[in-house]
């Protein structure tokens, strides 16, 4: 087996010389790029921290039941914040509610419109299936390399490294729910004059929004899933707490932070559950 080992293919090298290059070529493009995802993130940071607890938590309540129409819902989320409150984390849950919903408007801003090329076109699809199963089958440990190559510690790279992790299921979901559209309700619409701008927007995305709101409930999901990761380079918020409690062995301190990183996901998932509303 010699003479397979003997000539190694530079998969490494190579990675090593484009992230050289970007460093040195790209950088104005970067810095563009992290100003305007530290200012996202500083304004939804000052909008869960400038006001009043209990008024981001009636705020919260109040969401839910716009979305929701159960009181009983509406009270699992007000208990559910009460308790992180009560817990003294509140202020690590509002950081990591920033990178969650930071990751929520960069993947469905570019998510839903690629979703809805790649429904059109589906040679385009095909060609996007293997770069999608990259994204989320590499190490998402893999993604912080660069991400602090490019942009350095702090909130900036976490969110990088969330946004690749998590993208691809925004994408594959509104892909699968304009792809989905009944023919015959697309031929209709046609048949009366829609344009195609029309029937995208009467037609084709009413019919996707469940799969879309599910895009929506699993971009939720994955961004709070690296939370901890993110920590690794920096970010703020919960994962601070569990890698602390980590490095100290702290069963207290490790209970009790991934015990809240629970109950935020149980509450962002009944929040933005898909039919719950009735």
């Amino acid at each position: 087996m010699d003479w397979l080992t003997a000539y190694k293919i530079p998969v490494g090298k190579t990675a090593q010389i484009v992230f050289d290059w970007l460093k040195a070529n790209a950088a104005p493009l970067f810095d563009a790029i992290a100003l305007g995802l530290e200012a996202l993130v500083d304004a939804i940071l000052w909008l869960l921290q400038g006001p009043p607890p209990l008024l981001v938590i009636a705020v919260f309540v109040g969401l839910t039941w716009v979305v929701q129409r159960s009181w009983k819902t509406c009270l699992l989320v007000l208990i559910g914040f009460l308790f992180i409150l009560n817990q003294g984390y509140w202020e690590p849950t509002t950081e990591s509610l920033t990178l969650v919903l930071s990751a929520c408007v960069v993947c469905m801003g570019l998510g839903v419109p690629i979703g809805i090329a790649a429904a059109h076109r589906p040679r385009l699809y095909r060609a996007m299936v293997p770069v999608l199963d990259l994204m989320q089958t590499l190490p998402t440990f893999v993604y912080l390399i660069p991400a602090i190559v490019f942009f350095g510690l702090g909130m900036v790279p976490g969110l990088i490294a969330t946004v690749i992790f998590v993208l691809p299921a925004p994408i594959r979901l509104t892909q699968l729910g304009i792809a989905a559209t009944p023919t015959a309700l697309t031929e209709a619409a046609t048949a009366f004059g829609a344009t195609p701008r029309q029937l995208l927007w009467k037609v084709e995305l009413p019919w996707a929004l469940p799969q879309i709101m599910v895009g929506l409930n699993q971009t939720i999901m994955l961004s709070l899933s690296m939370v901890v990761i993110a920590a690794l380079v920096g970010a703020d918020g919960l994962g601070k707490p569990v890698m602390q409690a980590l490095s100290r062995v702290n069963t207290a301190l490790g209970f009790e932070s991934g015990f809240v990183i629970v109950v935020v996901a149980i509450l962002l998932d009944r929040m933005l559950r898909v039919g719950g509303r009735k």
